[in-house]
């Protein structure tokens, strides 16, 4: 006869059985064994407000370390957009204690890397790009329409900030068109890991 579990008893359950799984593995934290120096997106995540339009999107980071300099390529592969582009906005989350230079921040048409080959900047697109005065947003202004069909990235080169934690940075894009509407194209959600 098996007996129910009471819902006050539920979580003691759980994290015995969490705990018993990690000493079978010879692991003392879970969150530690998925913790990843460079920065594709880790093994696990988790978010508390899951919502059906959140699009996660491609990124590729050279250190994932607090306080480490890192080139930072946020991806748009060729399915994240269904039209031309002229203008590409990143809010910037407000606890991003990072310096962002407008110039170590360039659009490129980008190689998306996997095994045999890294993530990198192909070709330079020509554009002007704006930082706010508080950081929390980034304006990219190609010189000509961005069309479909390729891979596009924003290459970032700066210093990590100092306290590890999730970030996420979200992407909007402007289309030619009579209505200068931006519409949201997804977001990158990006682990940065202390520095030990």
């Amino acid at each position: 006869m098996h007996r129910a579990i009471r819902p006050r008893r539920l979580g003691a359950a759980l994290a015995l059985g969490l705990s018993s799984l990690s000493s079978l593995a010879g692991l003392t934290a879970l969150p530690q064994a998925v913790r990843a120096d460079v920065g594709n997106s880790s093994g696990f995540e988790f978010r508390w407000d899951s919502d059906k339009d959140f699009r996660k999107l491609w990124y590729h980071i050279s250190s994932g370390r607090a306080a480490n300099r890192s080139d930072y390529f946020l991806v748009l592969g060729p399915k994240d957009r269904k039209t031309s582009m002229l203008k590409l906005a990143i809010s910037v989350p407000k606890d991003f204690d990072a310096v962002l230079d407008p110039k170590r921040i360039h659009l490129c048409y980008m190689l998306r890397g996997g095994v045999t080959r890294k993530t990198d900047c192909q070709e330079v697109i020509p554009s002007v790009v704006e930082v706010s005065k508080d950081n929390s947003a980034i304006e990219i202004f190609p010189n000509q329409p961005v069309p479909v069909g390729r891979s596009i990235g924003v290459r970032i080169q700066l210093t990590n900030p100092y306290n590890p934690g999730m970030y996420q940075f979200n992407a909007l894009a402007q289309a030619p068109g009579d209505v200068p509407i931006s519409g949201y194209l997804g977001s990158w959600v990006i682990e940065i890991s202390p520095n030990e």
